[in-house]
C-alpha cells in the first residue's frame, strides 16, 4: 500500500520529495505555487531538474505523486472574470505538472453561485475540454468529489460521471475520491460493509479503472453534513473503525492514499501516518 501526505514545497519546489521521504512516504501530494495568491513565479529551471532527479531516485513510485491546484481558481463560476482566471490557472498547472514529470493535477469542481448545478457543470467541463485541448502533454485531471457544501459541483457519484462523460479525450480525466468529503456528502463508511457498499456503488456508476487517487481524510462533520472540515485519521466522525475498514479493503490497496489532515497540538504528519499504519495492520 501506498501512504503519503500533503507535504510542502517551502524554499524550492524539489523540497517536496525531501519532505515527503523524510517523512517515509510511498506517495505524496504538493502545490506548484502558493495556493492563496494568484500571481506565480515561472517554475526554475535547476529546481525543476533537482526535482526530477530526487524523485527518480526515491522509493516513490511518480503514479503515487499528485499536484493540487490553488484554492482561490472556480470552475464553474458565473463570473466572466473569475472563470476567465481559473481557467487560466489550470491551464498553467497542467503546463508545470508536465514540465514536473507529475502525472496528475487534483482539482476541486466548484460552485455554481446559485445559478444551478446544470450551468455550473456545462462551465467545469468547457474548462477541462479548452484546457486539455491547449496542453499538449500527458498529465490527468482528476476530479475531486465534493462534500456538498452549498451550491457546489460533484458531491455524488453520479455528478462526476456525468462530467467524466463530457470530457475528451477520456484518457486525460480521472478521479481522486476523498473520504471525508464522501462522508459528508452522505456515503456511510463506518463499518466493512458499508465501505464495500460504497466502492461497489462507485465502480457501477463511476468505474473503479477512474480511480487514481485517494484523499485519506477523517472529518468533523457528521454522515451527510455537507460539512467540508478534515479532521486526524480516527479523531472524526468516520473514526479508528471506519478507516480500519477502508485501509482493509482489498479493492482499495492498490489505490495510493495521501492524507491533508490538520497539523496542530493533538497531531501531526507524522501521527496521522503512524495511524494508518496501526489501523492497516488491525484484523
Amino acid at each position: 500500500m501506498k501512504f503519503g501526505m500533503h507535504v510542502s514545497i517551502a524554499g524550492s519546489i524539489d523540497r517536496a520529495v525531501d519532505n515527503a521521504t523524510n517523512l517515509k512516504c510511498t506517495a505524496f501530494q504538493m502545490f506548484t505555487r502558493n495556493p492563496r495568491e494568484q500571481a506565480v513565479k515561472g517554475l526554475v529551471s535547476e529546481e525543476v531538474k533537482r526535482f526530477r532527479a530526487k524523485l527518480a531516485s526515491s522509493e516513490i513510485d511518480k503514479h503515487a505523486v499528485c499536484v493540487h491546484m490553488p484554492y482561490f481558481p472556480n470552475l464553474s463560476s458565473t463570473h466572466e472574470d473569475i472563470y476567465k482566471k481559473s481557467i487560466d490557472i489550470l491551464t498553467e498547472e497542467m503546463h508545470r505538472c508536465g514540465v514536473l514529470g507529475v502525472p496528475y493535477l487534483v482539482i476541486h469542481l466548484g460552485n455554481h453561485m446559485g445559478t444551478g448545478e446544470e450551468f455550473g457543470t456545462r462551465n467545469l467541463v468547457h474548462a477541462c475540454n479548452s484546457t486539455i485541448e491547449s496542453v499538449k502533454n500527458d498529465v490527468v485531471i482528476l476530479l475531486e468529489n465534493s462534500a456538498g457544501t452549498k451550491n457546489s459541483i460533484g458531491s455524488k457519484f453520479e455528478d462526476i460521471r456525468k462530467i467524466l462523460d463530457q470530457i475528451e479525450p477520456r484518457r486525460r480525466v480521472g478521479v481522486c475520491l476523498d473520504t471525508c468529503h464522501a462522508f459528508a456528502a452522505g456515503y456511510e463508511l463506518r463499518t466493512k460493509k458499508d465501505v464495500q457498499g460504497v466502492i461497489d456503488e462507485f465502480d457501477k456508476v463511476v468505474g473503479l479503472k477512474e480511480l487514481k487517487i485517494v484523499h485519506l481524510n477523517d472529518c468533523r462533520g457528521d454522515l451527510n453534513s455537507r460539512m467540508d472540515a478534515h479532521e486526524h485519521i480516527g479523531m472524526g466522525h468516520i473514526g479508528e473503525q471506519g478507516f480500519t475498514a477502508i485501509l482493509s479493503n482489498e479493492v482499495l490497496k492498490s489505490i495510493p492514499f495521501i492524507m491533508e489532515t490538520p497539523i496542530d497540538n493533538r497531531k501531526d504528519d507524522n501521527g496521522n501516518l503512524k495511524k494508518c499504519q496501526e489501523l492497516r495492520n488491525v484484523h
